[in-house]
């Protein structure tokens, strides 16, 4: 398949379309047989036709000429059976489109590929190398004992794609390696509306791309295994131990709730933390949790967490490019999907 055509059905694929559904929009002014002509390569619009297409794809004729390679590996759709194909596709194409941007922005400042997975020899045999994976990740990271202010820009900072799409509310994150190489996570926004949620899913979407021997563990452990190292990662055990004590027998909602404000991390996702280093019961959890149930805590916690949950990354090096003359504010517009005036701040 050539540029031309593969950009086009990614670009419809982003915006829903099927072929008939383009036609329609064009106002039959095209068949869904000549769409179809166009996708396999056998034919290219003329210059009015083209900019019909941009204006309904809501792109400019840039994106069909723009070369970014980027190829996915494994993707799975964890738990989600009922995600449609037509959704699974366009979540695809949606990374691929952000994707495909960050990497030809890098590429044009020569930027190396950095990444270190700091795990990547130590296997996971039991629960309990979670504990001792997770504190190699700090360390390396040099992330020390403090709360991790800003997850995400942690996770880019240690050259981990961090891609934020809007799909059906059933799909939380997925992760990936683009190009055999690049570790990208991908996060639904529309799903995640709080902070605490959000770092959460970014931690555990990490655990499946470093922890090396998840495969021995049945679907539930594995899960399991990164809620583990999520909760590790945001509350590792010497934290844990200074704030709740070396046993317990109950804890205030109020005290978790103050916890959840400080570290970035849900009262319920501390419980289990308890549970994780046997400061409380496997049965104090379950009547927790009922208790969070009759509360009608345990979609939509008290307590709110107030932080910063953005990269600036992209957009630094996008102003960094326009500083050096490497781009103009045209291509910059076109990498970073932004009107002209924005970028210049009117």
């Amino acid at each position: 398949m050539d540029l031309f055509a593969e950009r086009l059905k990614a670009a419809r694929i982003l915006n829903g379309y099927s072929l008939q559904n383009l036609a329609d929009a064009l106002n039959n002014k095209i068949t869904k047989q000549t769409l179809h002509n166009y996708e396999k390569g056998q034919s290219e619009p003329n210059a009015e036709l083209l900019q019909d297409l941009c204006k309904i794809l809501k792109i400019n004729q840039d994106f069909f000429t723009h070369k970014a390679k980027v190829e996915f590996g494994t993707i799975e759709f964890r738990k989600l059976q009922k995600f449609s194909v037509k959704e699974k596709n366009k979540v695809i194409e949606l990374t691929r489109d952000k994707l495909e941007r960050y990497i030809e922005l890098e590429d044009l400042l020569a930027l190396p590929n950095n990444f270190h997975n700091p795990i990547k020899d130590f296997e996971i045999n039991s629960a309990e190398d979670i504990e001792t994976a997770a504190q190699i990740v700090r360390d390396h990271w040099k992330a020390g004992i403090d709360p991790i202010n800003n997850v995400i820009e942690l996770l880019e900072d240690n050259h981990i794609k961090v891609i934020e799409i809007e799909t059906e509310d059933g799909f939380d994150g997925l992760q990936t390696w683009v190009n055999d190489t690049i570790p990208v996570i991908v996060l639904n926004s529309a799903k995640l509306k709080s902070l605490d949620r959000k770092r959460f899913t970014a931690l555990h979407e990490l655990a499946h791309l470093f922890l090396v021997g998840l495969d021995k563990f049945s679907e539930r452990d594995k899960e399991k295994l990164c809620h583990r190292f999520a909760g590790a990662i945001l509350f590792p055990p010497e934290t844990a131990i200074s704030e709740f004590g070396n046993k317990r027998s109950n804890f205030h909602i109020n005290e978790l709730g103050l916890l959840k404000m400080q570290y970035g991390i849900s009262m319920q996702a501390l419980v289990y933390r308890a549970k994780d280093l046997e400061f409380v019961s496997e049965n104090y959890v379950r009547q927790f949790m009922f208790h969070m149930t009759q509360m009608g805590y345990k979609i939509q916690e008290p307590f709110e967490y107030k932080g910063y949950e953005e990269s600036n990354r992209f957009m630094q090096l996008i102003y960094r490019a326009l500083a050096e003359d490497i781009i103009s504010i045209e291509k910059a517009a076109q990498l970073s999907n932004a009107s002209i005036a924005k970028l210049r701040g009117l």
